[in-house]
């Protein structure tokens, strides 16, 4: 059980993080300790050669992490972001990248997530294009495992 809802998490990014929507980013699913986000497919967002930027599936992979912190701690939004680290693994083509982010421990002060990126085909199919993990520092109030 999440808790944060799909609206607040839309709430937060509307009103507190501005990036999230100067790249289209929209929360799919939100869960206790999974969340599913998709960034859509806009030529602003390729660098040479016709890939999506590293920059922008950096910043969709940290917005997913934020997402995934705030379904375990609840709407706590100075939860912020102290590791993040990203393996390209394929140049993705010119669809949407879903993050498909899940926690890997929750602890006192610390939450260690993963993001996998996903290039979105028109008829379903998806393509690892990076994996990501990151850890989120959460105030101690907040975190509601040891």
């Amino acid at each position: 059980m999440s808790r944060i809802s799909l609206t607040e998490f839309s709430e937060i990014l509307d009103a507190e993080l501005p990036i999230a929507a100067m790249l289209g980013i929209r929360t799919e699913e939100i869960q206790g300790g999974h969340a599913l986000l998709r960034m859509p497919y806009r030529p602003d967002l390729t660098r040479p050669g016709g890939t999506i930027s590293g920059p922008a599936m950096m910043a969709l992979a940290d917005v997913a992490m934020y997402a995934v912190v705030l379904s375990l701690v609840g709407r706590v939004e100075l939860a912020v972001t102290t590791n993040l680290s990203i393996n390209f693994l394929r140049k993705p083509p010119s669809h949407d990248i879903l993050a498909e982010s899940h926690v890997l421990k929750e602890g006192k002060r610390l939450v260690v997530a993963e993001v996998e990126l996903f290039s979105a085909r028109q008829d379903g199919t998806r393509d690892l294009v990076a994996h990501v993990t990151g850890t989120y520092s959460v105030p101690p109030h907040a975190v509601t495992a040891g």
